[in-house]
Parts: C-alpha cells; structure tokens; sequence
C-alpha cells in the first residue's frame, strides 16, 4: 500500500508542508490544512492540485529558513500565489524562482509593516513591457492583502511581474531590470536633448519601449540584424541619428558589447517617430 503523507507544517487552509518516503513536499488542494496538525496522516491517493518538491539541497536550506522567520500565512498564500501562476502561465514553477519569490515577497510584507516606502521607479517601462505578468501581479497582490490583512502599493506588482517575466522566459531576473532601466534611461536622454516629455501611455512609446527590449536581446546574444536602409537613414534624420548614438552609448556601457550601426538605424526611426507624435 502507498506510503501516506505525513503533515510537518501546516501553512494555511489550502497549503500544508508534508513528508513523503523520506522527501518534503509542499501540498496545495482547499481545504487539506483546515484543523491540520503536525503528523496528521493524509492519505497517498489524495488528488492534490499541485505538489512541488525543492530538491536542490542548498535551495531547499534557503526555503527552510525563510519557513522558519516567517508567519505561516505568508508562506502558505505565496505558494497559492506560486500555483496560480505557473497555472495562468502553463510554465512549471523553477526552484530557484520558488524561493526567490517567496523571499521577496517575505521582505516586502517586513518593509511595509515597518513603514518603509516602496516605490518602483521602472513601473511604466514594466506596464509597457510586461502587461500580462503585471496583470498576474496585481491579482498576487490582492491574494496578499486578503490573507494579511495589509495593503500593498501597486508598485509592489511591478516587481513581481518581473519575478513572473523571468519564470516564463528562464532569463535571470536581472535581465528584466536591466531591459527596464535601459529602456528609461533611453528616454531620458531624449527628453533631455530635445526639452520635451514624452507620453508613456502612448503607442508610440510602448512601440519604443519594445524595441529597445528586443535590442537589448539582440546585443546581449550577439545576433546581428540587417538594415538596408542605414544610409538614407543617417542622411534624412541626422539629428535623430545623432541621439541614436547618444543612446546607443549609453547602451554599450550598459551592456559591455558595441551597438551595431545598423540598431542605430532602427532607433534614430523610432525616435524619429517619438518627435513627430509630439509635433502633431
């Protein structure tokens, strides 16, 4: 007969920690923590929602100890959270990312119960890029205030939609920052050269903002890109050309890698385009 669950932790009414032929399992399925206690025996044909298993010796450490600091609550409404995602993203739940969110989110909850401000300065860039995981986020964020009983700034949902992008594409999480903070600081630099503010909600900078994240990709893998048109390019709009290569400054020390003339050719024409929409 299969060997049953053995109850460690219970974390909420719907997540429980349990042991299984020697493996800790985290067991998500309503109403499998309500009245749950320590060794209590769930039985091993019990149809779970989800069971993950952190295998990863130094990860599984990571999560015992972010169990350990904090309220059960918390942990158990993140691994709700956790299974909601990997269910609207049909992505499998990474270790890494498991512990890493968990922690984060941990962190977050710590700062705004001491009054600590949280502000996302990259939360237009992360509406822009990032629309569906942003969405994700936000219903994160109201799991969270429901099961703590807390507000949370809608900043907050910025950074977890970058948690969530870095799950979905396997890039480190970093590279979300970064295509994020390059992408504001490319604007910037247009803004201050040509005295102007552009429109964030615009298409037209929601176009921008999304080719300097595939850019960005693109220099990072070093797959270049053909642009027939550089020359005429260069000659018709010298002086967006010449932000272009402000910006493409910028991106190399950013990056450590040179920007192709031919990425050049393709900003000067979205910056190009950035003028003409505050022109009209």
């Amino acid at each position: 007969m299969p060997a049953e669950y053995a109850v460690i932790k219970p974390f909420n009414n719907n997540v429980v920690l349990a042991k299984h032929q020697g493996t800790e399992k985290i067991l998500i399925k309503k109403g499998i923590g309500f009245s749950a206690k320590p060794g209590d025996r769930i039985p091993a044909d019990t149809d779970f929602e989800r069971v993950f298993v952190i295998e990863n010796p130094e990860t599984s450490q990571r999560f015992k100890q972010i169990v350990a600091e904090n309220d059960a609550r918390l942990v158990g409404v993140c691994e709700e959270i956790l299974h909601m995602i990997s269910s609207a993203t049909g992505e499998p739940l990474d270790e890494e990312l498991h512990v890493r969110l968990t922690d984060h989110i941990a962190f977050t909850v710590f700062r705004l119960q001491n009054n600590d401000q949280i502000e996302n300065p990259f939360m237009i860039e992360i509406e822009t890029l990032y629309p569906q995981e942003l969405a994700l986020a936000k219903e994160a964020i109201k799991m969270l205030e429901k099961a703590l009983n807390l507000q949370i700034p809608e900043d907050e949902a910025g950074f977890i939609a970058l948690h969530i992008h870095s799950l979905k594409t396997r890039d480190k999480l970093s590279n979300s920052v970064k295509y994020a903070y390059i992408c504001n600081s490319a604007l910037e630099i247009i803004e201050d050269e040509l005295g102007i503010a552009v429109d964030r909600k615009s298409l037209d900078y929601a176009r921008f903002a999304s080719h300097i994240r595939y850019a960005v990709e693109r220099i990072i893998k070093g797959n270049p890109i053909k642009n027939e048109l550089l020359p005429a390019i260069k000659k018709t709009y010298k002086d967006s050309y010449r932000l272009a290569k402000l910006v493409g400054k910028m991106m190399e020390e950013e990056l450590y890698a040179e920007v192709p003339q031919e990425e050049l050719g393709y900003l000067t024409l979205h910056i190009e385009r950035l003028k003409n929409a505050l022109d009209n």
